[in-house]
């Protein structure tokens, strides 16, 4: 389930607005080493609308088996996890469902040797805000296993980075540990949050940047409540970063961070509990409640010496720990 800002049938939430490695070079698996099209055109179709019919199924229903196939990493982290908490406070399932469509499908398709394999999606969807970008990244780990959604992000058209293509149209993959960049694929999760934490000149300032910095910050002096921070990259796995070459040499990055946000109450108080987190709690939230949050972003990282630009970022609950 996908949730935008906060809206009840979409189990991500938008910032204020796959996940597999790209290894460098040929890897040889089951004897593979040519570069070629990660999918064809007509595999990649068949990709998006297998995932879209399951989506709906587990969005209609609030059933996260009915889509678990075909979501992994971070959207999956968060589809399965917004899904389980609709579905213990509606469990008749959703009477508001409305069919997610995709429209003006564009494919970002790369070249490379063996597996994971991975491609973009680039389109827009009858969901609001109206008129940005969703671009969903899907990843296949074998021959044997079946293209799976693992990251998406909502980006203005005009922050939609132009890709560096062939003549024959496809994409060029970018490695984690890529050099001559800002900040290899590998490091943005590290980068991320080292500056959520402490600041610095790694990242561009905008909305998932200086003001979701400046908003916690003020956060933790909130009255009668104390929150506390940690985050941490994930960057390995399903979780691990994908990118693709820029046509001005950068990269388009999407990476995954993980957070915890703890409220305590001051003494005589009692800590807020909202319905999803409710769902979702394990533990009696007496003084104090952990949030266990995912996010996804999707980065513009420059050739060379420069900041890193967040384009877009979507964030869902994952659990919640009562004390």
């Amino acid at each position: 389930m996908i949730r935008v800002r906060g809206m009840r049938r979409l189990a991500v939430s938008a910032g204020a607005v796959t996940a597999l490695s790209v290894t460098a070079g040929c890897v040889t698996v089951h004897g593979e080493r040519e570069v070629i099209p990660t999918a064809t055109r007509a595999e990649a179709a068949r990709a998006l609308k297998d995932f879209l019919s399951a989506y709906n199924k587990a969005d209609k229903a609030y059933d996260p088996a009915l889509d678990a196939a075909r979501v992994t990493g971070p959207l999956g982290a968060i589809n399965q996890a917004g899904l389980r908490a609709r579905q213990a406070q509606s469990p008749d399932g959703n009477a508001r469902h409305v069919p997610l469509r995709l429209t003006d499908v564009k494919y970002a398709i790369p070249k490379k040797a063996g597996w994971p394999r991975f491609f973009v999606v680039d389109a827009l969807a009858n969901r609001k805000p109206d008129g940005y970008r969703w671009l969903i990244a899907f990843t296949r780990a074998g021959a044997d296993d079946v293209w799976r959604a693992t990251y998406l992000n909502l980006v203005l058209p005009g922050n939609v980075p132009a890709l560096k293509k062939d003549e024959d149209g496809y994409a060029e993959p970018v490695a984690v540990g890529q050099k001559g960049l800002a900040v290899p694929p590998r490091r943005l999760g590290t980068a991320y949050t080292a500056f959520l934490k402490s600041g610095g000149d790694a990242f561009a300032a905008g909305p998932h940047t200086t003001q979701w910095k400046a908003d916690r910050d003020r956060n933790k002096r909130r009255l009668g409540l104390a929150v506390q921070y940690l985050d941490q990259p994930r960057d390995a796995g399903a979780f691990a970063p994908v990118g693709l070459r820029t046509r001005d040499g950068g990269a388009l990055v999407f990476f995954t961070t993980h957070h915890y946000e703890k409220w305590t109450a001051s003494k005589g108080r009692t800590v807020p509990v909202s319905p999803d987190v409710k769902a979702l709690m394990k533990g009696e939230a007496k003084q104090s409640v952990t949030h266990e949050r995912v996010s996804n972003q999707v980065s513009l990282t420059p050739k060379g010496p420069g900041k890193v630009a967040i384009l877009g970022r979507m964030q869902g609950l994952i659990g919640a720990k009562g004390e």
